[in-house]
């Protein structure tokens, strides 16, 4: 499929997510927003802000916002946030989140493809992807030099991505009955996309996650970790804490199933 093509198939998927979300859009939960004012460090997202500090007047740009949930959150926190997507259908719902929220005069969100995106140069303090870079793989270097070459000089970037460094383990996880959406092209990131990232970013931190972690969607269905009965909250701190021991030691980190990297934009 030719990247043209599988452009207007992605947008159409999320276009599609984006119908259902129309109806189940409404304010964020505020203990959300204190969950993560003191982010901790056994979760991705907390983890992520943690490295962050203080997100007061920070200019963030959101790559492949999706539905605005991150860049909402972010602008919540302090943060003045640009967001853009490729789904016209995933824009609208962002701005209607923003709006529901009382922050669109902390975000601006774009319609736009990765390549194609009107970003200027030294705009932004943190470049912050969350799940966008295993869509891209074919055109991993292109898109990070374009994007990285919008943040200022000692920007921090921040990467939320699947990872596959375990090949067994990665045919395991397949036998477990667990639907997922997919959209045509994606894999999680392997050996050689870590590299490519690692070569822009010299001193590019990963820390992996969600080893025995992966068990707690079982645990708090659809992660709404806020609004989940105390005993299945303190079950998956647990397990997370499990996890950050076990995915520490070089070697043992390549069971975690997604991994954060973080590193200074020179």
């Amino acid at each position: 499929m030719d990247n043209a093509a599988q452009l207007v198939q992605e947008a159409s998927f999320f276009d599609r997510w984006a119908e259902e979300s129309k109806k189940r859009l409404q304010p964020i939960d505020p203990e959300v927003v204190e969950r993560y004012r003191h982010s901790g460090k056994n979760y991705q997202k907390e983890y992520c802000i943690n490295l962050l500090g203080s997100l007061e007047g920070k200019r963030i740009l959101d790559v492949g916002c999706g539905e605005g949930e991150d860049a909402v959150l972010l602008a919540k926190l302090g943060a003045i946030v640009t967001g853009f997507d490729v789904s016209p259908g995933a824009i609208e719902v962002a701005k209607e989140r923003a709006r529901i929220n009382g922050v669109s005069s902390r975000v601006d969100f774009v319609c736009s493809p990765l390549a194609a995106a009107k970003l200027g140069t030294n705009q932004f303090d943190v470049i912050w992807f969350d799940n966008i870079l295993h869509h891209v793989l074919d055109e991993l270097d292109f898109v990070m030099r374009k994007i990285l070459s919008s943040a200022k000089p000692g920007a921090t970037l921040i990467c939320i991505e699947p990872a596959n460094l375990n090949k067994p383990l990665r045919r395991i996880r397949f036998l477990v009955p667990v639907h997922t959406e997919v959209t045509p092209g994606e894999r999680p990131l392997e050996k050689r996309d870590f590299a490519v990232i690692e070569n822009l970013i010299p001193g590019l931190e990963r820390r992996h996650f969600l080893f025995l972690g992966r068990l707690i969607r079982f645990i708090i269905p659809d992660y709404r970790y806020e609004r989940a009965p105390w005993l299945r909250r303190r079950l998956a701190d647990t397990i997370s804490l499990i996890d950050r021991v076990v995915l520490t030691p070089p070697g043992l980190d390549t069971l975690g199933g997604f991994a954060v990297l973080s590193g200074t934009i020179p």
